[in-house]
């Protein structure tokens, strides 16, 4: 064993690719700071410059109304239920005003699959906010985009296209889970299959719009699923390089109707730098310290993620399940000035806003 990792480690020093079963033997096998040392030596080759990335943004959510009936989310509610909500504008003018005068450059917009709400719903909400706010738009994860297709009755192409013109800068990873429908049927039985999840990112790639992906992972999911997930995400790439980023996190099993022990941070600290690795076409991998909180999110550092994503004014999805992380932009930055890296604000592409731009 000992032999075919330093086999494979070698191969990733040559800067060759490495497959799915080199990579499940780096996930079981490799010594936890081997791992890391390698995975920090992707990081630094790809990003030289000693600088870790966040962006000021807000999670804003529309609606907690979903008939999807994801198991793993504590945040939705059925239709009808007392505790559903769709906010007003008056709600939402609020929101996003507090996000810009805290320096704010984006949102994150998403909600559930509301069995109520039509195309121009969502055309008329992006509308409004591009009328009043010079803000960037992140939003609608594939599910949701997939909902408003079905829906509608209207393709991919068109549904996005209209998302595009109505004000929609670009689409978060939301609803990955893992994409591997054995186990999507049985976490997320109303949401769109894989394969759809990624027609949807292709369409948006192809249409000009850049996204993001994620993964959840640590529910029912196995290791070799974890390297299904990243090889299909990884193939999306090769082919339209569309992804800016990728976040992978854990799923957080409070209040939630999956029953299972935690993932450990060390366990979420080798699937991430295992994520640097595998995902060697993607530039940017981001730590979650919505999950993690603040000390393991900057051992995630060390582990291959060259950013620490969003301040989060606002996150409630998280939450609901019983993380309830905090990280102030003072202590964001504090956080990597003391693992030796300099912080700088982006937006949602990665451009740097520097002081003075």
């Amino acid at each position: 064993m000992n032999r075919k990792l330093n086999d494979i480690s070698a191969k990733i020093n040559e800067n060759r690719r490495i497959d799915g079963q080199e990579a499940l033997i780096l996930l079981e096998d490799a010594d936890l700071l081997h791992l890391a040392a390698i995975a920090d030596s992707k990081r630094k080759q790809r990003h030289p410059e000693p600088r870790v990335t966040y962006v000021v943004d807000r999670n804003i959510n529309y609606t907690n109304i979903c008939v999807s009936g994801c198991r793993f989310c504590a945040f939705y509610r059925q239709p009808g239920h007392a505790e559903g909500f769709i906010l007003s504008e008056a709600e939402l003018r609020d929101k996003i005003e507090e996000t810009v005068s805290l320096g704010g450059t984006q949102i994150l917009l998403q909600g559930g699959m509301h069995p109520d709400l039509d195309l121009d719903y969502y055309l008329n909400l992006l509308t409004f906010i591009k009328t009043n706010f010079p803000v960037h738009i992140h939003g609608f994860s594939p599910p949701e985009i997939n909902f408003m297709a079905e829906k509608s009755g209207k393709s991919l192409p068109e549904i996005i296209g209209a998302l595009m013109q109505a004000g929609l800068d670009s689409i978060p990873g939301g609803g990955a889970e893992i994409l591997v429908d054995e186990v999507r049927t049985k976490v997320s039985p109303g949401k769109c299959l894989s394969g759809r999840w990624l027609e949807v990112m292709r369409v948006a790639h192809g249409l000009g719009l850049r996204t993001t992906a994620t993964m959840m992972f640590g529910h029912i999911e196995t290791q070799r699923h974890i390297i299904d997930h990243l090889l299909k995400i990884r193939a999306l790439q090769d082919e339209t390089g569309g992804f800016t980023a990728f976040i992978p996190w854990t799923f957080q099993p409070d209040n939630t109707c999956i029953e299972v022990e935690k993932a450990t941070a060390v366990e979420y600290l080798r699937v991430l730098a295992l994520c640097r690795l595998m995902l060697d076409n993607i530039d940017n991998i981001q730590a979650s310290w919505v999950t993690q909180g603040a000390k393991i999110a900057q051992a995630a550092l060390a582990f291959g993620a060259n950013d620490l994503g969003s301040t989060m004014i606002e996150e409630n999805v998280v939450a609901a399940a019983g993380v309830r992380f905090r990280l102030p932009l003072s202590e964001m930055k504090r956080l990597i000035i003391s693992a030796g890296y300099e912080p700088v604000q982006r937006d949602c592409h990665y451009n740097l806003i520097l002081d003075g731009d």
